[in-house]
């Protein structure tokens, strides 16, 4: 993706922080932090989303994602630490290459997580759950 900028940034094209780097994944700074210590784990080739993944690169993500949170609260001495990534633009994704935002946390530190809770019958998840069962053996 010639104009993708964490394409551009992995390829040393544009500048960045770099916290972390290995053969599938880099860490960077985000320059839009919201807390100090606010970082990014990417994937180094270009997919869009997390679909886009094979079971090796997601790994690969997820094992620096977990390094990089262990590492924030250990340097900060943040309360804690909230993973987030996003997909497609409903699921609320901004730059359409796979992310992971590592974001240290402080007690009303001004950054809410919230979502309308609907508490389904238990029939309805069940239901949701055998669809899903089914849905993996395709």
């Amino acid at each position: 993706m010639d104009n993708c900028v964490f394409c551009r940034i992995v390829r040393g094209e544009l500048p960045a922080s770099k916290v972390y780097e290995d053969e599938h994944t880099l860490a960077i700074m985000d320059i839009q932090s919201v807390n100090p210590g606010h970082m990014l784990v990417l994937v180094k080739p270009h997919r869009d989303n997390i679909y886009a993944l094979d079971d090796a690169l997601a790994g690969a993500a997820l094992r620096t994602a977990a390094r990089m949170a262990r590492t924030v609260k250990k340097v900060t001495g943040c309360e804690g630490v909230t993973l987030l990534q996003a997909n497609e633009p409903a699921g609320a994704q901004t730059v359409f290459h796979f992310h992971i935002h590592v974001l240290p946390r402080w007690t009303d530190d001004g950054m809410a997580l919230a979502w309308p809770v609907k508490n389904p019958p238990r029939e309805a998840l069940q239901e949701m759950a055998e669809r899903l069962r089914a849905g993996l053996a395709d």
